[in-house]
Formats: structure tokens, sequence, C-alpha cells
């Protein structure tokens, strides 16, 4: 099946060899977003409240180029640095996603992210085409 690589510029570039996202068929897959602004600097340093909406906008833009949004994802991956963390993650994440529509999803503890951040989030979506 061929793909299609998504790139937006109102998500930080990718920092390495991977894509933003990749459309297959009308299946989007997310790579992980840590919380960096789009020009690609660090937001909220320490601050986990702060890291998981910017990683959650980051998100949100990636998907938006996939002409996408949070409510067509079925799937989310959660790592984070502190799991002492999650009730604040959570609260966010939940002001992202609707309680009764929400996707299926995991938390993971880690020993360390990318540039030491709190927390980092990937999805999958899947569309209508």
């Amino acid at each position: 099946m061929p793909h299609q690589i998504i790139l937006t510029d109102q998500a930080p570039a990718p920092i390495g060899p991977y894509s933003q996202a990749i459309k297959a068929g009308s299946t989007v897959y997310v790579s992980g977003q840590i919380p960096l602004s789009a020009a690609g600097q660090l937001v909220g340093e320490g601050d986990v409240a702060a890291q998981t909406h910017q990683v959650l906008k980051n998100l949100t833009a990636v998907l938006a180029a996939a002409g996408l949004a949070l409510t067509d994802v079925v799937k989310c991956s959660i790592f984070v640095k502190n799991l002492g963390n999650f009730s604040t993650i959570n609260q966010i994440y939940g002001s992202y996603f609707d309680e009764a529509t929400a996707p299926a999803r995991e938390t993971v503890e880690v020993a360390r992210l990318p540039r030491d951040v709190e927390v980092e989030i990937s999805c999958i979506a899947v569309g209508n085409n």
C-alpha cells in the first residue's frame, strides 16, 4: 500500500531520520511528539503541565496537516519520565479528549526521553478516506 509523508511547519521538524507522520490508506501514524515549539524550542522546562499542553498542540497540528483531528485518534501512547506526574498529565489529556469517546492508550514510565523532557505522546488516527 502506498503511503504519504505528512509534514507541517506548525509542529517541530523531526530531529532524526523519521517523519512527523505517515498516512497509509485512511490511517495516520503520528510520531512521538515532545514539547518543542514549531521553531524547535523547548517549552516548559521542568513543567509537566506546560509540556503536556505543548505535546498535544503538536499532535493536533500534525493531525490537521493530514486532514484529521483529535476526534479521529483511535490510539495514543504516552511516555513519561516520572509516573508520579500521571494525574497532571491525565487531567490535561482529558481536556483534549472527550472521556466518552477517548481513544485507547497506554502510559509508560521510561528512564529518559529526548531532550530530557517530561512527556512524549504518539498516536494513530483513522479518517474517512
